[in-house]
């Protein structure tokens, strides 16, 4: 199945970008990468992208009267390079509906946790304190809420007995690594199907 006109993504990030480099050394997906845009000026994920020879932007939030006006800025930025697919790599902002509407069922977010345990931006931190056994990776779509939208692929990591933040993100890291990639790529080949917050995921041609 071909990704078509949809395979222009973009992927929005705040900090280091381990996601994003992730996407970039897939061989299916990083081709896809056009651009790369970032909320801070000195983003290690900026970096990445002019590394990988990918467009680098930074959109300074602090120009913006408010949300609605930054999601505006970010979504002429993706119109103007025909972006077909959007995906969130640690951007640490909920985007709005002048935004997520024109993309709806098209933007992508990954979070360090089985939602909906654990939502918001201190997902490990969260899920040590509450002592719990499991927690784990979720890929959703993006809604007008925090890490509310249709769960795409979800899967498990154990947290051990010794286990500190540092510990457990690296395993929690090393699940998203090799779930984002997937999903993205489904994403663009056509290959989600949404009904509700019900998703299926076609096999790809040759799986």
């Amino acid at each position: 199945m071909g990704a078509g006109a949809d395979a222009r993504v973009a992927v929005l990030a705040s900090g280091e970008g381990t996601n994003l480099q992730a996407l970039l050394d897939d061989p299916v997906v990083g081709p896809w990468i056009c651009v790369v845009v970032s909320d801070h000026r000195d983003a290690r994920a900026l970096e990445r992208a002019r590394s990988a020879g990918v467009e680098a932007v930074f959109l300074d939030p602090g120009v913006s009267p408010d949300r609605d006006a930054y999601d505006r800025a970010i979504r002429a930025v993706l119109q103007e390079r025909k972006i077909g697919a959007v995906a969130l790599a640690g951007f640490m902002r909920i985007l709005g509906p002048e935004l997520v509407r024109p993309y709806e069922g098209r933007i992508l977010n990954i979070h360090p946790a089985l939602l909906p345990a654990f939502p918001g931006a201190h997902a490990v931190e969260n899920a040590l304190a509450w002592g719990a056994k499991v927690t784990g990776v979720t890929v959703h779509l993006v809604d007008e809420e925090m890490d509310h939208g249709p769960i795409v692929l979800q899967e498990a990591v154990p947290v051990h007995d010794d286990d500190d933040r540092e510990s457990l993100e690296t395993r929690i890291h090393e699940t998203e690594h090799r779930l984002y990639r997937w999903a993205v790529r489904a994403l663009v080949e056509g290959r989600v199907e949404v009904e509700g917050r019900r998703v299926r995921i076609e096999e790809a041609e040759g799986d």
